[in-house]
């Protein structure tokens, strides 16, 4: 049961980031999008970032289809209402953890590999696999964010936006020339 948990805890541990983050920002540098540098501010790719986690938390018990995201472009401006958004999130993830049938439980999974409509095939997939997909795909945008955050002067934290592999890689690096 416990690595069965620990997939629930890494997308939490995420998100609980991207809500600090978010709380440390203004309004202007959470709806900046100047275009110079990047097509899309920090705004959009939080959006994203949640609205691909409301396709598993909507879908969860059929199919789930990550083209069909809702694109609430609200979330991409509002910086206060995205931290809510990110904590209802949080909430809703933490079921997956309470029930270790439901995380291994199979589903339909479809997400745009063609231009065209209609070549996309359903994939069979887990709860578990689309959590662990969650993860990657979140902090490759955290990686984008913290781009854009820093081309903007802001400061950000130094973990943001790296793999949880690279974090224990780095740690264990740590551990081993202070031994």
């Amino acid at each position: 049961m416990q690595n069965k948990l620990a997939v629930v805890k890494s997308n939490i541990y995420f998100l609980e980031q991207g809500v600090s983050l978010l709380s440390s920002i203004t309004d202007d540098e959470y709806s900046n999008n100047n275009g110079k540098y990047f097509k899309s501010g920090i705004g959009r790719h939080f959006r994203h970032i949640v609205e691909h986690y409301i396709s598993l938390i909507n879908g969860y018990t059929e199919k789930i289809n990550y083209d069909l995201r809702e694109r609430n472009l609200k979330l991409e401006s509002n910086r206060k209402l995205m931290i809510s958004e990110l904590r209802n999130t949080i909430d809703s993830i933490e079921i997956f953890g309470l029930n270790s049938e439901l995380i291994d439980k199979k589903i339909e999974v479809k997400s745009n590999e063609g231009i065209r409509e209609g070549e996309t095939p359903w994939s069979v997939s887990s709860i578990r696999r689309e959590l662990q997909f969650l993860v990657s795909h979140t902090v490759h945008h955290y990686a984008l964010i913290g781009l854009i955050l820093k081309t903007m002067d802001v400061e950000v934290p130094e973990d943001f936006g790296v793999a949880p592999s690279t974090l224990k890689y780095e740690s264990e690096q740590e551990t081993a020339k202070a031994s």
